[in-house]
């Protein structure tokens, strides 16, 4: 796919672009020289990949090349390095869709509390959870909220996906608050490991092939044409695949108390905050709840 224009710089450390690609679709771009490492490209691709094949809700994503000619002709397209600006480096970078796209209704990347509790898909952030303890992703989970332009609640779009295996490392290294969205909130709803499903058991069993696969399609140049690397990194997470549960006990355990309710019945905990009276029959006589 042909990036065909650039439209504005993006915010953030990866100094992205957004830009119009041929299929006519607004792709956020970042750039082989980014400030950040150029395997940021290849783990953007590679988790994202990883996210869609579980279910999660990310954008779609795609490898975007940006040629000579449209570097040169669009002064916009230049990196701020501490020696000084620097044209964005032409060849193939990765896209990931613009959210909202060209006809977009309403996008945030901050809700009030009572608006993030009635996103459409609170639950997946449980299992954005699995895919950043799998990927060893050292950053805050981002995500950004969507709704048309009719409608009442939103539904997060989980973004950012360049600090997935350490950055620019690939060197795996855990810690129980990383890769975590910064507000508890929307785990409190965690009541055990069926909460985390079906993204845990889709993670845990996913075929070898399909990994081996994805890899494949990042560009070598993402990551320095170094295949032994990659392959290391694909053997990494398979071997992790088997570990993910331990990675979420051991932030469920830590100071911030991110599942106050694990372990409870999902019937006490319905009944402890009050359940809507519709669907709810009460016999007579006995005093009974029966649904």
């Amino acid at each position: 796919m042909l990036a065909v224009q650039q439209i504005r710089s993006m915010r953030g450390g990866a100094q992205s672009h957004l830009m119009l690609a041929s299929d006519e679709h607004l792709y956020v771009v970042k750039f082989q020289n980014n400030p950040q490492h150029v395997r940021v490209l290849a783990n953007e691709y590679l988790a994202t990949r990883l996210a869609q094949a579980v279910g999660l809700t990310v954008p779609a994503c795609d490898v975007v090349e940006v040629t000579d000619w449209l570097v040169e002709n669009t002064p916009e397209l230049r990196m701020q390095r501490p020696g000084g600006a620097a044209q964005c480096q032409a060849g193939l970078q990765f896209g990931s869709r613009f959210v909202g796209g060209l006809m977009p209704g309403q996008v945030v990347d901050y809700l009030p509390e009572a608006q993030l509790m009635e996103i459409k898909n609170l639950r997946e952030f449980a299992g954005m959870l699995v895919l950043d303890k799998w990927t060893c992703n050292v950053n805050g989970r981002q995500a950004v909220f969507g709704k048309k332009t009719r409608e009442r609640r939103y539904t997060a779009t989980f973004v950012d996906q360049g600090y997935c295996f350490n950055g620019g490392e690939w060197r795996l290294i855990d810690a129980p608050l990383r890769g975590v969205f910064p507000r508890n909130l929307v785990y409190e709803g965690v009541i055990g490991w069926e909460s985390f499903e079906p993204w845990l058991g889709r993670a845990e069993s996913m075929d070898a092939s399909v990994v081996w696969k994805m890899a494949e399609e990042v560009p070598p140049e993402w990551y320095g044409g170094d295949i032994g690397q990659m392959e290391r990194l694909v053997e990494q997470l398979l071997e992790r695949k088997g570990r993910i549960r331990p990675f979420i006990e051991s932030f469920r355990d830590s100071y911030r108390i991110p599942f106050p309710l694990w372990g409870r019945a999902e019937a006490e905990i319905t009944l402890q905050r009050g359940f809507p009276q519709t669907g709810w029959e009460t016999k007579t006589g006995a005093g009974k709840l029966v649904m």
